[in-house]
């Protein structure tokens, strides 16, 4: 991705810039999570009676330290921008993560299938920004001048926490995010057309290695009635916490339908029916 340089540096900036609040999670707290992280163990996070308040304050706490081993940071994760999910988690809206390089793969991969302690797999969609103005976008159309290119994506999450738990614990936890298979680059057009497209398009998992058979189907409208609406929320949320988004910054939108598990031999491909040349992208868990 261009600009990526510029955009760790204005994140890393964002993330050093955090205050501390006596109503997060303490330091040892966060460390011993991120010890279950980085050993891809399954922990009971920061406790399912955890507030949103604190729930917040402590993942902007694990945020300044997941980079150790995640890598740089390159943008920002919108989660829950789904009714579906939202509903499955207990949340009444959308929520915000951070986003690393270092498990970030190119269009066809192949990765172990355990490659977390809870690894999920998830049609995703990011996209690129080409300046902060996306904030204070108006419309999907309006969105589309303020971005660079649309990127398909499955990400790799890892839910990590033990047995059932609150949506403000998953919050406090990054919102699962550990990586993801990137999908090539589309350029934006800044057209009415094609954030029609967007909201249009038809999102199709399949499993190769069981005969095509289909792992789920949505629509673009999935996402807050576009997925541009979406990188619009989030670029807004940011914006009111401090952050301001810079070029080359990279925005994961959510999920299209629930995550699955994944299991080994699965070879999941994506199509996304409806924007131009019907984009494909692979994992293989092995």
């Amino acid at each position: 991705m261009k600009q990526l340089i510029a955009s760790v540096l204005a994140i890393a900036a964002g993330l050093a810039a955090i205050p501390a609040s006596a109503a997060c999670p303490s330091d040892a707290q966060v460390d011993a999570y991120l010890s279950d992280f980085a050993q891809r163990r399954q922990s009971r996070g920061f406790g399912n009676d955890i507030s949103y308040e604190d729930a917040e304050c402590a993942k902007r706490k694990l945020g300044q330290k997941l980079g150790k081993v995640l890598g740089d940071p390159v943008g920002y994760k919108a989660g829950l921008t789904n009714p579906a999910l939202q509903k499955r988690f207990g949340v009444s809206g959308p929520k915000w993560g951070y986003m690393y390089d270092r498990n970030l793969i190119d269009i066809v991969a192949q990765v172990p299938h355990d490659f977390g302690a809870r690894p999920l797999y998830e049609a995703d969609l990011i996209v690129e920004v080409k300046d902060g103005g996306l904030a204070d976008a108006g419309t999907p159309l309006e969105a589309l001048a303020h971005l660079e290119s649309v990127v398909p994506f499955i990400e790799l999450p890892d839910l990590m926490l033990e047995g059932d738990f609150s949506g403000s614990n998953f919050v406090a936890t990054n919102l699962a995010f550990r990586g993801g298979v990137l999908g090539m680059e589309l350029p934006v057009q800044p057209t009415q057309a094609f954030a029609d497209a967007l909201a249009n398009m038809t999102v199709v998992m399949v499993d190769e290695a069981d005969g095509n058979r289909e792992l789920g189907r949505g629509q673009g409208a999935a996402l807050m009635g576009n997925p541009l609406n979406a990188a619009i929320w989030l670029a807004r949320e940011l914006k009111q916490q401090g952050i301001t988004l810079k070029k080359g910054d990279l925005l994961s939108l959510g999920g299209f339908f629930p995550p699955q598990p994944a299991r080994a031999g699965m070879k999941v491909r994506m199509r996304y029916q409806g924007l131009p040349g019907d984009p494909e992208l692979t994992v293989e868990f092995h």
